[in-house]
């Protein structure tokens, strides 16, 4: 009797020997930016798309991102004063918190800070997103839809009929009301209604300069900004 498939053992051995190296070689990376760009910036998503995220990749051809992988962006940085690559680095490394990311670029922070803070791209919301306004729909015909529609129309829930072809609404409906979380259903109707309702937005959290300043710029927990230079080197940096 042939030996099952199942039962052939695999070595990992080669896939944790690649895993490691590709640490290493973002390690080596994140120092090679860190040696050639003045400024770093950390930045957190709101509404993240992939695909926005690669428009302003490419707006920023000159400058370079690193979104993911936060504990080992921190290994390259230095997670202490003690290992920290560069003078005050550690604390760009606990800026590095949940969907954080990293931006190296030689502009200055006058021309960083316009460019990101006027950044704004409408999109489509996603099921757990807040409506940010009511969306109704009145009885009648739905000439945007194709008459081969009106069977997905009705399992997302409008009360939709054939009529001569052409898609009717047989009653009022309410999409979604204002502060509604949207349901998979409705997030796919407003899609379908071509309703944008989030924008996909950078915000700019902290700065740290090739002369060892490091600023705080933007975030909720602390409104004002604060400015942090190499001389206060040994202060208490637990979040």
């Amino acid at each position: 009797m042939p030996k099952s498939k199942r039962d052939k053992k695999i070595s990992l051995t080669s896939t944790r020997k690649k895993g490691l190296e590709l640490k290493r070689n973002l390690v080596d990376q994140i120092r090679e930016c860190v040696d050639q760009y003045a400024r770093i910036f950390t930045f957190s998503v709101e509404n993240m798309r992939n695909s926005k995220l690669k428009e302003v990749r490419n707006v920023w051809k000159h400058s370079r991102f690193f979104f993911g992988k936060n504990k080992v962006m921190s290994v390259a940085l230095g997670r202490g004063a003690e290992d920290e690559y560069r003078e005050n680095l550690h604390r760009v490394s606990q800026r590095l918190r949940g969907q954080t990311g990293m931006f190296f670029t030689n502009k200055t922070k006058e021309e960083v800070v316009e460019w990101f803070s006027q950044y704004q791209l409408k999109d489509f919301a996603r099921s757990g997103n807040t409506a940010i306004h009511t969306v109704v729909l009145f009885e009648g015909p739905l000439p945007q839809f194709s008459h081969s529609m009106e069977p997905q129309l009705r399992q997302l829930g409008l009360p939709t009929k054939l009529e001569r072809g052409e898609i009717n609404l047989i009653s009022d409906h309410t999409v979604c009301t204002a502060g509604d979380v949207l349901t998979p259903e409705q997030a796919r109707i407003l899609k379908l209604l071509d309703t944008p309702m989030v924008n996909f937005h950078i915000t700019l959290d902290s700065v740290w300069s090739n002369d060892g300043t490091f600023e705080l710029l933007e975030r909720k927990d602390n409104p004002s900004p604060e400015k942090e230079g190499v001389e206060e080197e040994d202060e208490d940096e637990n979040d």
